[in-house]
Formats: C-alpha cells, sequence, structure tokens
C-alpha cells in the first residue's frame, strides 16, 4: 500500500496496483550514511533523523501505540487501531531506493516517520505520520526536507501525496515549502504534485526555518529563568564555586541553583543532590564535574526537561584520541535527549542585559554594558578578551565561549545575533570553521543588517587546535580569506585591530565614501595620519594643522568645516596636548562634533585607547559609552587603519549584488542527466571526452571551441581541411601548454604545404611528440588569455577561481577566489582584484576586453559548479577574451561520486559530533 498525507501530518493508505508494483525494487540497498543527521526542531530542541532499519519492529509498533484514534483515522481513512503484520512488514523493510522511509527518534523512541514509494520513474508517493504530542513542532517538514533530498539522490523528480479535501492544513503545509504545487480531484480525495527540484523559494523557506530554530536554541541560553550550576563546589579557588559566586555576585535575576551531592550549601545557597531533586524548572546547567561523570550529568539534565548545557569540563577531544571518542559521545547522547550543549571545554555565557544579569562563566569580571556581541572558542583567551574589553570601556551585549565547539558553533550564535535588537556588532575569535559553505550564507545575510568583524587563527598553515575536528581543505588560504571578504566580512589580523574596528562600529555612524579630513594641532602627526590613509586606499580630501597653541574653539570650528564639506565622508581628529594642559576642553569638541555628525570621527587623543571617558556620550540604554561616542587609538596609523576597514564594509554594504545569471539560458536538467549517465557507466569516476564536455559546457551557455585531435600529420592535414583552413596546431600535453615561450603552438595555418611545415617544426622541438597531445582548432580572434577554473573542496563545496592564464600566474598565485553561488558583484570583482587586471582593461594602449562576456563565464562556471557536486574540477584552462567577445579554447573536467555530500545540502542537519564523518 501507499501512504498518502492528511491532516497534522498524517497519512492515508491505498494498495498499489500491478502498474505501480513493478516499479518497486525487492532486493534491499544499503542506506546511504549521510541520510542520518541530528536535526533542530521548530521549538530550539534536537531530534535525530535516519533510515528506517528491520531491528525497528517493536520501538515502531510502541511508536504507534502512542498515536492517537484520530490521527490513526487520518493516516488511512478509515479506524485501524493496529497494524497487521504484513504491514508493519512493509513500514520497517524497505530497499532505500524505490521505498524510503526515514524515522525520527527522541531519548530512543520513534516520534515521527516519513517515506515515499515509487509509482512511476521519477514519481513517488510521500506521507508522513507523527506522533499527536510532538505535532506542532516542524517535523513534517524536516521529514519532507530529507525524503526530498533522498528522492533527488535516486532519481526521483516529483512528489504526489493525496489528501482529504477538507484537510487544508496539510495541503498549506505542502505549499509552505516553496514548491510549485498543482492539485486535481479524483473521486473525493484531493491529489497534490509537486517536482521536488529545490526552487529557490523552496530553499528560502527552508533558511527561514533553520533561521528561528537555531536562533530559539541560543536564545534560551541568553534568556533563562533559571540556572543550576552541577558540581558547585563550597571549596575557594575551586570551578564550581566560581561559577556560582559568578552568577551570584552578577545579580542575576532568575533563580540559581546549586547541585553537589555532599554539601548542604554554596556560597549561601541550599544544594541538591541531583538536577532531579530541584523543585523548580531549570532552562540551563552548567556543568563543572570531572569528564567521565559527564554523561550522568546529561541523562539527569534530561529527565528534568533542561533545554541546554554550558560544559566546563575539560578532559574531552581537546586530549587526544580518548578524549576525543568521549566528546562524540557526549554530543550523541545530549543530542539524543533534545538537548543543545555549549563546550566542552568552555569559558561560559554572559548576557548584561539589566532584565537578565547573567554571568554563566569563569570570568570575574562582567563586561559592561554594550552594543557587541562576541563568539569565542579558547576558554583560556576568553577571560583576556574580557579583561580587554573591560578596560577599553567597549561593552557587550552578550559573550559565548564555546570551547571545544562540539555542538554550538558561530554559526548558531550568528543566527540569534541577527534578529536580537541588543547587538549591532558581531565579534567572531575563529580557531576554526567547521562549517565554511553555512558560514559565508549566514554572515552574507547577517553583514546586510550588522557588521562582522572576525580574527581568524591559523589563517597561514590552515592549522586547527586539538579538539576542533573539520574535513581536510583543498583550496589554498586565499579561497579562505576570499569567501570572508565575500560574505562583507571585516576580517583583521589580531584582537587588537578587532577591538578598534568594533569600537568605530558601535559608536560613529558609517562613512559614504573613502575621502578624509584630517584636523590636528601636530603637523608631523598630521603628516603621518595622511601617509598612512594614502597607503591603504583612503584620499585625504582635506588636511587642517593647528597648531600647537590651538585652542578648543580652533578644533571646533575645524571639525565642523570639515563635516560639513561635501568632499568629505569621515574625520580624523590628532589632539597633542601642551605641557600642562589636561585637554578637557579639547574633549568636550570632539564629545559634543562626535554626537551630532553624520559622519565617522576617530581621535587620536592624549594616546588613549578605547573610549576615554571625556570622550563618552551617555546612552539611555545603560552602555557605558552611548551612540557617538569618539573612539581614541593610541596612534594615528590605527585609527586610519581602522577607519579603512570600516569604509570597505561600508562600500561592500552599498555595492548591490546584482542579479544571479539568467537561469533561462541554462538546462541544468540536461547536464545532470549527463553526469549521472556518465557515473552510471564509470561509478569511480571519469574524465569527459570532448563531446561530452562540449555537451555539459553547452547546458550552462559556455561554447567550447571545437577541437581536432590529430596523431599524425595526415590526420592534421585532414583536420585542417575539414576545418576549412585559417588553423592553429598546437600541444595540449600538461608540461607544454603552459610554456611561456607559446613554442607548443603554430597558427595562421592556411593550406596543406603550411600543415606540413608546422608539424615537422613542432615535431621537431619538442621531446617525445607523440606524448605532446596534438589538436587543430579554427584560429579565434586575438584576446587576452584568461583562465575559470573550479573545484568541489571537501570542507567548502564548490571554489571558482579566476586569473590570467600561464605559469606566471601560477608562481605568483595572482587569481581571485570565489565561494558560489555569486552575484554580478562578485564576478566583477573577481575580475578587478587581480595584480594582472589591467591587461583586461586597456594596458599600454591595447584593446579594453569584452569584460561583461568574462564575467558571464565567470557565473557560469559557478553555477554549473554550484548546481553539480559530481564535477569534481572544472577547468577553461585558456580562454581568449578580446574586445567583442571570449572564446573558450581549451577546457577540462572530471565527475567523481558524491561520497560525501555538502554540508550545506538542501536539507537542514546539525553538525557531526567529533571523529565522525558525515557533514558539519
Amino acid at each position: 500500500m501507499i501512504l498518502s498525507t492528511t491532516a497534522d501530518g498524517n497519512a492515508a493508505a491505498t494498495p498499489l496496483s500491478p502498474r505501480q508494483a513493478r516499479f518497486h525494487r525487492v532486493t534491499a540497498t544499503d542506506a546511504p550514511r549521510h541520510w542520518e543527521a541530528d536535526v533542530l526542531l521548530r521549538d530550539g530542541r534536537t531530534a535525530h533523523i535516519r533510515p528506517i532499519r528491520p531491528d525497528d519492529r517493536e520501538t515502531f509498533v510502541d511508536f504507534y501505540s502512542r498515536v492517537s484514534d484520530q490521527s490513526k483515522y487520518f493516516r488511512f481513512f478509515s479506524p485501524m487501531p493496529r497494524l497487521s503484520e504484513r504491514d508493519l512488514d512493509r513500514f520497517i523493510n524497505v530497499d532505500h531506493h524505490d521505498r524510503v522511509a526515514f524515522v525520527m527518534t527522541l531519548q530512543g523512541r520513534i516520534i515521527a516517520v516519513g517515506r515515499y514509494d515509487v509509482v512511476r520513474p521519477g514519481e513517488a508517493e510521500v506521507a508522513f505520520l507523527v506522533e499527536d504530542q510532538h505535532q506542532g513542532r516542524g517535523i513534517g517538514q524536516l521529514l519532507l526536507e530529507h525524503l526530498a533530498q533522498a528522492g533527488r539522490e535516486r532519481g526521483v523528480e516529483r512528489f504526489i501525496a493525496e489528501v482529504l479535501p477538507d484537510n487544508s492544513r496539510m495541503i498549506q503545509t505542502f505549499r509552505d515549502a516553496g514548491y510549485r504545487v498543482v492539485s486535481e480531484y479524483d473521486e473525493g480525495v484531493l491529489q497534490l504534485e509537486f517536482p521536488i527540484d529545490p526552487t529557490d523559494t523552496a530553499i528560502g523557506v527552508m533558511m527561514g526555518r533553520e533561521h528561528r530554530a537555531e536562533s530559539a536554541s541560543i536564545e534560551k541560553f541568553f534568556k533563562p529563568r533559571s540556572v543550576a550550576v552541577i558540581g558547585a563546589s563550597r571549596r575557594q579557588e575551586t570551578i564550581g564555586q566560581a561559577l556560582v559566586r559568578n552568577l551570584v555576585t552578577g545579580d542575576f535575576t532568575g533563580r540559581v541553583y546549586a547541585v553537589n551531592p555532599s554539601a548542604s550549601a554554596v556560597s549561601g545557597l541550599p544544594t541538591y543532590k541531583t538536577v532531579a531533586d530541584i523543585p523548580d524548572d531549570v532552562d540551563v546547567a552548567i556543568v563543572a564535574v570531572p569528564a567521565e561523570s559527564v554523561q550522568d550529568v546529561v541523562l539527569d539534565c534530561a529527565a528534568k526537561g533542561v533545554h541546554g548545557l554550558v560544559v566546563i569540563s575539560s578532559g574531552f577531544a581537546e586530549t587526544g584520541e580518548e578524549g576525543r571518542v568521549r566528546q562524540r559521545k557526549l554530543v550523541g547522547l545530549s543530542r539524543s535527549y533534545g538537548l543543545r550543549l555549549i563546550g566542552p571545554n568552555a569559558l561560559g555565557i554572559i548576557n548584561t542585559d539589566a532584565n537578565v544579569s547573567l554571568n554563566a562563566s569563569l570570568s570575574p569580571l562582567m563586561p559592561p554594558r554594550g552594543r557587541a556581541g562576541f563568539f569565542c572558542q579558547s576558554g583560556a583567551l576568553g577571560t583576556a578578551i574580557l579583561e580587554k574589553v573591560y578596560n577599553r570601556g567597549l561593552g557587550l551585549s552578550t559573550f559565548v565561549s564555546a570551547g571545544n565547539r562540539a555542538d554550538v558553533s558561530g554559526n548558531d550564535l550568528l543566527q540569534y545575533w541577527e534578529e536580537d535588537d541588543s547587538t549591532e556588532v558581531v565579534l567572531l575569535y575563529l580557531e576554526s570553521i567547521g562549517n565554511p559553505r553555512k558560514f559565508s550564507r549566514i554572515a552574507r545575510r547577517v553583514s546586510l543588517r550588522k557588521p562582522i568583524i572576525a580574527v581568524r587563527s591559523g589563517r597561514t598553515t590552515q592549522g586547527v587546535p586539538m579538539g576542533h575536528a573539520v574535513r581536510k581543505i583543498a583550496a589554498p588560504p586565499a579561497a579562505v580569506d576570499a569567501m570572508f571578504r565575500q560574505a562583507g566580512v571585516i576580517q583583521v589580523d589580531t584582537l587588537e585591530e578587532m577591538f578598534d574596528v568594533a569600537q568605530l562600529l558601535a559608536h560613529q555612524p558609517l562613512p559614504r565614501g573613502r575621502r578624509v579630513a584630517i584636523v590636528g594641532n601636530s603637523d608631523a602627526l598630521g603628516l603621518l595620519a595622511a601617509d598612512a590613509a594614502a597607503a591603504i586606499g583612503l584620499v585625504v580630501n582635506k588636511s587642517t594643522a593647528l597648531g600647537a597653541e590651538a585652542s578648543a574653539e580652533d578644533f571646533e570650528d575645524a571639525l565642523d568645516a570639515a563635516i560639513d564639506d561635501p568632499e568629505v565622508d569621515s574625520v580624523v581628529a590628532v589632539y597633542v596636548p601642551p605641557i600642562n594642559v589636561s585637554g578637557e576642553d579639547v574633549a568636550n569638541v570632539l564629545a559634543a562634533v562626535g554626537e551630532q555628525s553624520d559622519k565617522p570621527l576617530v581621535s587620536s587623543f592624549l594616546g588613549s585607547e578605547g573610549v576615554p571617558e571625556l570622550l563618552r556620550v551617555p546612552d539611555v540604554a545603560g552602555s557605558t559609552a552611548g551612540r557617538g561616542s569618539v573612539p581614541s587609538y593610541p596612534g594615528v596609523e590605527a585609527a586610519v587603519r581602522a577607519l579603512a576597514r570600516v569604509v570597505d564594509y561600508a562600500v561592500w554594504l552599498r555595492t548591490p549584488d546584482g542579479a544571479p545569471a539568467d537561469a533561462a539560458e541554462v538546462d541544468a536538467l540536461a547536464a545532470k542527466r549527463l553526469v549521472n549517465e556518465l557515473l552510471s557507466k564509470h561509478p569511480e569516476g571519469v574524465e569527459l571526452d570532448a563531446d561530452a564536455l562540449t555537451e555539459l559546457l553547452a547546458a550552462y551557455g559556455i561554447e567550447l571551441w571545437q577541437t581536432r585531435p590529430v596523431a599524425t600529420r595526415e590526420e592534421a592535414e585532414a583536420a585542417g581541411a575539414a576545418l576549412g583552413w585559417d588553423v592553429v596546431l598546437k600541444a595540449t600535453a600538461e608540461h607544454l601548454r603552459e610554456r611561456p615561450d607559446l613554442a607548443h603552438v603554430w597558427r595562421n595555418i592556411d593550406n596543406v604545404e603550411e600543415m606540413r611545415d608546422a608539424w615537422d617544426s613542432l615535431t621537431a622541438l619538442i621531446t617525445q611528440p607523440e606524448r605532446a597531445g596534438f589538436v587543430v582548432q579554427k584560429n579565434a580572434r586575438p584576446g587576452v588569455p584568461v583562465a575559470i577554473r573550479s573545484i568541489e573542496d571537501p570542507l567548502f563545496g564548490p571554489v571558482v577561481s579566476f586569473g590570467i592564464a600561464g605559469p606566471l600566474t601560477e608562481l605568483l598565485a595572482d587569481k581571485a577566489y570565489r565561494i558560489p553561488p555569486l552575484g554580478e558583484r562578485d564576478a566583477a570583482a573577481m575580475v578587478r582584484e587581480i595584480k594582472s587586471a589591467p591587461m583586461l582593461f586597456g594596458y599600454r594602449g591595447s584593446e579594453v576586453v569584452d569584460v561583461a562576456e568574462v564575467e558571464r563565464l565567470i557565473q557560469r562556471v559557478a553555477q554549473l559548479q554550484n548546481d553539480l557536486p559530481q564535477i569534481s574540477s572544472l577547468e577553461l584552462s585558456l580562454v581568449l577574451a578580446g574586445a567583442e567577445g571570449a572564446t573558450v579554447l581549451t577546457a577540462a573536467a572530471r565527475v567523481d561520486p558524491v561520497s560525501d555530500p555538502r554540508s550545506d545540502w538542501f536539507v537542514r542537519r546539525l553538525p557531526t559530533p567529533v571523529g565522525d564523518t558525515l557533514p558539519s
């Protein structure tokens, strides 16, 4: 029988017709391992999705017994209190190809099942059943996502669902998924049909649900009504004692519970032997017990209904393989019971909101209230960061030190901060990135609303600390930097520079452009500031030297004039006081001007660092330094460098991304069919031959110049004649085609005699001509040789590069990189940011090439690589970009089976525990 979807995510059953039964395989196949995943539900709690197994028989029967009679009626269109053995066999035993079923489990029990059954080639009927008490948590939507992705991998193109006419809720569920749903009535039943190819709308709906669920899970950490410290201690200088003390002295507005089986009180609080003994609900548990005892704590917290854990305890993946295994079990156990986890080996979390005032960390310093949210991974560094924030008077809204980042990551915090009204600037100290593709996607969106400043350790070596497991990266470090730049992230080199930029963004408006005015009472420092600005890409349009004896009134007049000047976008003020002068009058002027100006004002005031008390503007929201406060830098170079970072962000923000490549010119379905056909013949992977490569590129609007391989002079003569002469003879072997002297190419061949001369000359010049790989091509219009390449990186997914073709580009690493999908802004930036870009724009009087066509080719390659992860590599290694178009002369591609899917494919999933090989 086929299960047809009905109300509340349930389904009805209809028998298989003989026609339908023909398409069902009787031989079971193994389910791909990546079909198993931890997922986040609508309410921010976790669950587990996996393919159904034969040993699920008893748990499935138990699940069915918990489903209400009404839900069973909705499923079968008739009362069906129990399943027959025949039905049960069919539900449990599937082939994972034409009959696919997923179960969702929580605490080891099945709470939902979803399945599809192929009824004809490319078409399958889909159905769900969700336990009543778990309905309304977004489970049906998650099952649909995972079933659709499994179907795509198995060649299914369309889903069908049969629904009762009055079942408006289920109809709306499918339409809300973003698919193009069509419907018709048949014998009193509404039949819904929709293609499962992921549309932009469907992907957008999925990402919106992901955002809301991940944001909800983090919000419960930051806004708990009650916190339990497990491992609270009476002994001074212990972790458990510090955690309780910091919560109490930080004036947490909720309830604090101390859990210690052997003490009667800790820091004046009564203790409980276990979490279960606490009489009230517990939202968040702070865990500070030995590593080997943490798993028992997880079980206690799960039984109590705790939302999430902050594990301060060390002794996990940072200690080696034994700890890695312990950490993997910890994460798996936590998620299986619906718990989210920060840590282990974490410093803790902080929320400075006066309505919460949460210091659930080991830091004795509660940072002042501010506009910046801070995420870091190192616990040891976290304490130093909080001290630096405190000393600078920067202020934070929230703070998380995630330790080993086993579950909650920077991506989760970005989802929360995007909607958090208290956070205007995001600060990230990243020691590793578990899912850079997802980070890139979320950061692009967040950066449009709030600036993100990031420091990334291991930037050159690509190394990660112990305890952080990520996939191997094949892309060069420049590709990682490009990913940050593409997403609008302000990447800086040091923590000091991060705070320099943050204090400017937190207190001053964004500049409109690169034009700077310098106002100061020191000629030497003014000149230093001007040099620093020019060196970093800023334009000094105005410089006012006031002299050493300048008064506050002089500063006010000069600053007002600079800010009122329409040719100025930002102002740098330099003040070095005369002997025995406090500078308070000048400070008052700076603060007053900074508060009222719509242009950013930065200063080097008395060599101070941060936002000095004299330059602060009161904040009604409770921050120590409000909007309009003027940040100060100990050196003018630091002030100018911070300003330049902010200018770059402002320019990125105001540059429209433009429309993606025109989908009407692309036949993605034909390309997918070609790739699937190649892999069915070559399951181990294969290099594409000329015909297949031409067909693949043509599906994406890329014309590959016709090539005739030749092995003898006679074949070369025949090829030239067939192409109508005006041809080129060239060697294509890799060791020859990168020669800078182009001695492997003979152009402008117009007849048999010239082809003979070309063949004889090249074969005499080239060592081992039989390995040269000679080809004959029609002579192309002259142009600048460029190369466009893409790879499927195991960590990033698709990566695209662009550069001038040739060995010098390779030697000098003069390439631009981006992570698809690409808009017009990304493609345009790639063309212009390479050092050799002037060659494309009329260098030394040459013709300007058709840059628009080059950008189109970049976008097409990016789109192809984004659509087809089976393309492990693609290169247009020689494209002649001329004044009237671009000719693709040489290309190559390889397809390989996808054994490890992209970490950010078309389904929602949580990062995989450390040590596993599933997508993170």
